[in-house]
This record gives structure tokens, C-alpha cells and sequence, in this order.
């Protein structure tokens, strides 16, 4: 299983959409799952989600299987952001409590789930399909085209929360989607 990941982030270095998809088929619910123990909130985790995998499509062509695996990898950078994130609060609220205390417990409260998600990979086929053509679309723009929020307002001419809220159900309902099929395969 480990080397079809690799194998899709090579495709995906090379510009693969279809690489992408699976890739993010594999493992959403991973990477969900981590920055959710770092964040706590679901529409923050499902932000950081969309932001975690435009990364891994940008830098596909530097992941080296030398430094990692590809959970490993996609776990760094979910952690990193979610730090950021997390940080960013901070500053804005003096309340939060120190990051490094925080992400110290969600990484020890989720280094089970991450390995056993890591090994109960999702392989799910049509995902996509459960979704309606609006909430595909954004998709579709924001992950395999690479344009952010902003830029998909801007490009149908429709509101940025508009956006917003068609990213986010769509994210919903995928993790629906792939939560019912592993399920089943259990």
C-alpha cells in the first residue's frame, strides 16, 4: 500500500489530477482525523484539510521516500499548519493555552489512530459522484486546479462564503461517504 501512495505522488508531481484524487481518497480521513486532535473544531480541521492537501499538490516533486513515508509526510505537514493555525489563535485570543503543551497531547492522544488508520487505508472509487455539481465543482477547482477560495468567488462570480459553505458540505459529505464505505469493508 505504501508504494501505490508513492507511486501517486510521483503522478502527482507530474502533474496527475487523477493521481491527486486517489491520493486524497487514501487518506482525508487521516489527515482530518490528526487536525482534529490538534484543533478541535471541525470547521477549522476541514479548512486546514483543504489547505494540507494543496500543499501536498504543489510539493509532490520534493517528497523523497528517504525522509518518510507518505503518511508521515502528509502527518508533517497537517501537524505544521494545524501548529500555525493553532498559533495564530493564540495570538489573536491570550486565553489559549501554550501550543507545544497542546500539540504534545494530541500527538500522543493520536499516535494509535494514526497508525491504525494508516494501516485500514480507504480505497474508495466515485467519491465524487455523491456529490452535487455545485459542491463538485468547487472541489474540483480548489483541489485538482489548484485555486484557492478567493479565486473560485472571483472565478464563477458567486459569493466567497458561498464557496465556503459548498467547500465545507462537500468535505462533509465525502467524509460521509468514506466513512460509511470503510465501514462496510470492516
Amino acid at each position: 500500500m505504501e508504494h501505490d501512495s508513492i507511486a501517486l505522488i510521483k503522478e502527482m508531481a507530474n502533474g496527475s489530477r487523477e493521481a491527486f484524487r486517489q491520493f486524497y481518497q487514501k487518506h482525508a480521513s487521516l489527515a482530518y482525523t490528526f487536525a482534529m486532535r490538534i484543533l478541535q473544531s471541525p470547521s477549522d480541521s476541514e479548512d486546514l484539510l483543504q489547505e494540507v492537501f494543496m500543499q501536498v499538490w504543489r510539493q509532490a516533486s520534493r517528497y523523497s521516500k528517504e525522509r518518510g513515508n507518505p503518511e508521515a509526510w502528509l502527518i508533517t505537514i497537517t501537524r505544521s499548519r494545524a501548529i500555525d493555525k493553532v498559533r495564530s489563535k493564540r495570538r489573536a485570543d491570550k486565553g489559549v493555552q501554550k501550543v507545544e503543551d497542546h500539540v504534545k497531547t494530541a500527538t500522543e492522544a493520536s499516535e494509535s489512530s494514526v497508525a491504525s488508520k494508516s494501516l485500514a487505508k480507504l480505497t474508495v472509487s466515485g467519491a465524487l459522484t455523491e456529490l452535487n455539481a455545485e459542491q463538485k465543482e468547487v472541489v474540483e477547482l480548489a483541489y485538482f486546479d489548484g485555486y484557492t477560495q478567493t479565486e473560485i468567488s472571483e472565478k464563477l462570480g458567486i459569493p466567497l462564503g458561498t464557496v465556503k459553505t459548498r467547500v465545507r458540505s462537500a468535505l462533509k459529505k465525502l467524509r460521509g461517504v468514506l466513512t460509511t464505505k470503510e465501514s462496510e469493508t470492516n
